[in-house]
């Protein structure tokens, strides 16, 4: 194993005839080489793992980032992980070698440089049956026709989400909440692309009783699963049987909306009611105008904690979802995993939701594993080296 950082325990894969190595990576060891660095997403798997409760998290703009909450040793250093305690880094997806550790998990191998978009099952168009369900959610409505069927038929107790706040200027403020109903899946239906770091409701779900989770997150946020369980966290990994996984190029601050939104083209964040990416950022307003904005005039907004993610296909999911493509009124679904297969196909068996092969849209594939190298491309030369990580040469 080679890379820009080393050490006598390295964790990861073991060695060759040998047993794994002791992993003994604590607090210090992720802020040096994950927080300090800008590898770190805000994803919060170490917020939700840590069972001391000293890793805080400011969910708001400018923040998303964990942080120590003892003092004692400074902010670079925990006296739970000096006397052992190594659950943040176990559950951190950008980690060391978090993504080979994930693949194998997941796979029982690692991914190739003829696969940019990860391993998968499957790439089908789907989009939920129930008129209602499509229309208020997003695309083809499919992440809240799964959530729905989920709940319904036993498969889980709660889904890990996000929501917008109420009330006078909270529009379009994503915050992580549990879904427990049909109700509150719709209440949470639509894409915001503002940050949520959806884990941090875990707690919630917990204390109500739910025993089996589904997560919903973005790329960085859905691998905290797999990374999680192969690295034994433990009971927070556990929790999760469904992971869903939002395709993801970046997410933006917050202040999108006031200074360039507002200031430039006069769209008041209160008068929004939907937005989209495809190409450009659609926005649909309640008096019904519809506006389309160059995607070229928002990087200056990109969320800090996008600039290294070198995932935009949510790879670690046991269903990824995205609506780009040619069909705006579709989800290209991409099944990864046993139990990814097994909800999507008693849906369509059931008739929960309606599909059609992914190779209608052969554009729609095409722009997913371009997006996908497009965004490898960001994991920086300093960080724990993976060959893996960018793929070999698309044959053309």
């Amino acid at each position: 194993m080679t890379g820009a950082m080393t050490g006598a325990t390295t964790g990861g894969p073991q060695a060759s005839g040998g047993a794994p190595p002791r992993w003994t990576f604590q607090w210090k060891e992720l802020y040096d080489e994950v927080i300090t660095t800008g590898l770190c997403t805000g994803c919060a798997g170490c917020v939700i793992s840590c069972p001391h409760d000293v890793i805080g998290y400011e969910h708001v703009q400018g923040g998303f980032m964990p942080f120590h909450l003892e003092s004692e040793l400074g902010l670079e250093d925990c006296g739970h992980g000096q006397k052992g305690c190594t659950s943040c880094t176990r559950a951190c997806p950008r980690f060391r070698t978090w993504e080979d550790e994930a693949d194998d998990f997941m796979f029982g191998r690692h991914r190739t440089g003829e696969e940019p978009s990860g391993v998968f099952k499957d790439i089908i168009l789907t989009r939920a049956s129930d008129d209602f369900v499509h229309e208020i959610g997003q695309d083809g409505g499919l992440v809240s026709a799964i959530l729905i069927w989920a709940l319904d038929h036993g498969y889980i107790d709660a889904a890990l989400t996000s929501y917008v706040g109420e009330g006078e200027g909270n529009q379009w403020t994503a915050s992580p909440g549990v879904a427990f109903n049909r109700d509150d899946v719709l209440r949470g239906a639509g894409s915001r692309y503002t940050y949520s770091a959806n884990t941090l409701a875990y707690n919630e779900a917990i204390e109500a009783g739910a025993q089996k989770l589904a997560l919903v997150g973005m790329s960085c946020q859905s691998s905290i699963v797999p990374v999680a369980k192969s690295r034994k966290v433990g009971k927070v990994g556990n929790r999760f049987v469904l992971n869903i996984g939002l395709l993801c190029s970046k997410s933006f601050d917050e202040a999108i909306f006031e200074e360039l939104f507002e200031q430039k083209y006069g769209l008041d964040r209160h008068l929004i009611r939907k937005t989209n990416i495809k190409g450009v950022f659609q926005i649909w307003t309640h008096d019904g105008g519809y506006y389309e904005i160059n995607l070229k005039e928002c990087h200056a907004w990109t969320r800090e904690g996008c600039n290294h993610c070198p995932d935009f296909a949510a790879e670690h999911a046991d269903i990824s979802t995205g609506g780009i493509g040619k069909y705006s009124d579709w989800t290209l679904t991409i099944v990864r995993t046993d139990i990814g297969r097994e909800i999507i196909m008693k849906m369509l068996a059931d008739g929960s939701l309606i599909g059609r092969p992914g190779d209608e849209d052969p554009g729609a594939i095409a722009l997913m594993h371009k997006l996908s190298e497009k965004s490898r491309v960001r994991w920086p030369k300093f960080a724990w080296e993976k060959p893996a990580l960018l793929p070999e040469p698309t044959k053309r």
